[in-house]
């Protein structure tokens, strides 16, 4: 017998919607175009925005517009101002590898010390040159340019303080220098600067002693020597340091008794007390007098000793106006004459081969070239 067809809904009720058919085995029957539901335990997929009514679609809600025709805006550098200032630090192999050239003055030697290859050391070197833009070694000895000289200082520098952990008790070992320098010279030019060397360089212990001017002569061997001389030093390397002006210098009470003088020429040769340190006949040729270097009477070879003579009423001194400023300063001794001459000597900072690797040698170098320019 056929089922009875399904009643009719009283007038004015909707119709009621018919459920989805089913296949023979009672299944529901997806529809066509309907979004399947996803596996159990699979995520559900993310709807696509809806657009409007006209089929514009709905921007995301905080989603910032573009304006048409404007380029899409670049998207942030990911590194910071600190990561690019980096780049200009070399690596710390080629530092210390640079370090240990210098030293040791041998590919092969350096490669031993850092077990690696002589082809990796000379490629690290090359590789610190281009970082830097400067060559550091200048001949086929290795030795060193006047910028890796003044490189390896700021080097071993910055390795020495490296090396200096954190919490751990002590200070840091110091370096110790020995210098050799002239009575006056360092009196009167390097001692009153000595206090701004050692706030710039605390871990240096300075030790001085005297030299005697031209002979060159010291008490035991020093790593840097200030010479007064010609500058001609076949036995260390060297740089001048220190050139100066000489003229007459006599005791206000000197002056009194044998002066007033209006020309050179009214000066006694006898009056004049002598020093090979400063000859006479620079000055006398710069007066335009004929004269020979005078033959008699006192003689020093330091010049603080020769202005201690004239302030005492000795005679007359040819002094370096550098040299006898505290003399003038205190006015035990004055100028007798408007008149300069260029001295035919100079101070000079030498150091035997190799001395300028130790990096407290560069350092008061460096130094004293900066304080007396």
């Amino acid at each position: 017998m056929s089922a009875a067809p399904p009643p009719e809904p009283p007038p004015g009720r909707p119709k009621a919607a018919s459920p989805p058919s089913g296949g023979s085995d009672g299944t529901p029957v997806r529809s066509v175009g309907a979004t399947s539901e996803p596996p159990p335990g699979r995520p559900k997929a993310a709807s696509a925005p809806s657009g409007g009514s006209d089929g514009t679609p709905v921007r995301s809600v905080g989603a910032p517009s573009q304006p048409p025709g404007r380029p899409k805006a670049a998207s942030a550098p990911l590194e910071s101002a600190g990561a690019n200032s980096l780049r200009r630090i070399p690596p710390i192999q080629c530092l210390v590898t640079f370090e240990a050239l210098a030293r040791l003055r041998s590919v092969t030697l350096t490669a031993d010390e850092l077990c690696v290859t002589p082809s990796a050391v000379s490629h690290r070197v090359k590789q610190l040159e281009q970082i830097i833009g400067t060559r550091l070694f200048g001949r086929a000895d290795f030795s060193l340019t006047t910028d890796g000289i003044a490189y390896l200082a700021h080097v071993r520098e910055g390795l020495g303080a490296l090396q200096r952990f954190p919490g751990v008790a002590g200070t840091p070992g110091k370096r110790r220098l020995k210098l050799a320098v002239t009575p006056t010279f360092a009196r009167v030019i390097l001692i009153p600067r000595l206090h701004h060397f050692r706030e710039a360089y605390p871990e240096i212990d300075l030790a001085l002693q005297i030299s005697i001017p031209l002979l060159d002569v010291v008490a035991e061997d020093a790593d840097l020597v200030v010479r007064f001389g010609s500058g001609h030093y076949a036995d260390m390397e060297h740089s001048e340091i220190a050139r100066d002006v000489v003229t007459p210098l006599a005791s206000p009470a000197w002056l009194r008794e044998h002066g007033p003088f209006e020309r050179p020429d009214e000066l006694d040769p006898a009056l004049l007390l002598r020093s090979p340190l400063e000859p006479w006949r620079s000055w006398f040729s710069a007066a335009g007098l004929p004269w020979q270097e005078p033959e008699g009477g006192s003689q020093f070879n330091d010049v603080g000793l020769m202005c201690d003579a004239a302030a005492a009423g000795l005679g007359v001194a040819l002094v370096r106006l550098k040299l006898g400023a505290p003399w003038m300063e205190n006015g035990t001794l004055v100028r007798l004459f408007d008149l300069d001459a260029q001295s035919p000597h100079a101070h000079y900072l030498c150091w035997r081969t190799g001395a300028m690797d130790r990096w407290e040698c560069a350092a008061f170098a460096d130094w004293l070239h900066k304080s007396l320019g």
